[in-house]
């Protein structure tokens, strides 16, 4: 239920059942000297698949690139600015909406994106009304995926107060899951800084000269990645079945 390997018909077809379509957004952006660039997008997509699965939704394609300013002091980051990624999410949206879907639920792997995601989402109801028939009752909504009961319990027990905020062991875990063949290792600093607040690019380099934030991405696995993926997907899925049920 990928949109990108359906076809048309199929599309139309699926329309007729259900209105709704989740959406994975990310980033590609530094996660320390092992994660990978694209971990965000990475866990975002893998998670929002197997949500898809669990809920019979149709996943659209994956956003890959998010607002990641704060990270363009270390080589291969790529950044949109807020900007862009609200007028990238309007589009995408009132695109989708011209077809007949109402209901989008966002599962974001990148805190940067947040903002910039409810931004878009008052830019969409105030335009939809004007240009689409039943443009009132679209709704959109955004889940961080850390942020489930099942990513938090696991976080825990899996990782204990090591996991961290950026370049966590959980997400390293979950891309790792993914992309078992391309997982890296590299000798990191034992003293990782604390989680602080950042002002720019040149600001986080300086607190955070390895790009982790109180991380121990050390402590990742594969097999981590797989229960977080399972557990995690199964609480997305519930949650996207309730917000297409709301009035």
């Amino acid at each position: 239920m990928r949109l990108q390997l359906m076809c048309w018909p199929e599309v139309e077809s699926y329309l007729e059942k259900s209105c709704g379509i989740i959406i994975p957004v990310g980033a590609t952006e530094q996660h320390g000297p092992t994660g990978l660039l694209g971990t965000d997008a990475i866990c975002a997509e893998s998670l929002a698949w197997s949500a898809g699965e669990c809920a019979e939704a149709v996943v659209g394609p994956t956003l890959t690139v998010g607002m990641s300013e704060h990270h363009m002091h270390f080589a291969g980051s790529i950044t949109l600015r807020p900007t862009t990624l609200v007028t990238v999410v309007r589009d995408v949206v009132l695109s989708l909406a011209r077809h007949g879907f109402r209901r989008f639920y966002f599962v974001n792997g990148h805190g940067g994106n947040t903002a910039s995601l409810n931004a878009a989402f008052f830019e969409i109801y105030a335009e939809a009304p004007r240009i689409l028939d039943g443009g009132d009752d679209l709704r959109c909504v955004v889940r961080e995926w850390w942020t489930t009961a099942a990513a938090q319990t696991l976080s825990m027990e899996l990782f204990g107060d090591r996991d961290g905020d950026h370049a966590s062991a959980s997400e390293v875990s979950v891309a790792a899951a993914a992309y078992p063949e391309h997982v890296k290792s590299a000798e990191l600093d034992p003293d990782v800084p604390p989680t602080t607040r950042v002002f720019g690019p040149a600001d986080f380099r300086l607190r955070y000269p390895e790009g982790r934030m109180g991380s121990h991405p050390e402590l990742a696995t594969v097999e981590a990645g797989r229960r977080i993926i399972e557990a995690v997907a199964i609480d997305l899925a519930e949650e996207y079945r309730l917000f297409l049920s709301e009035e």
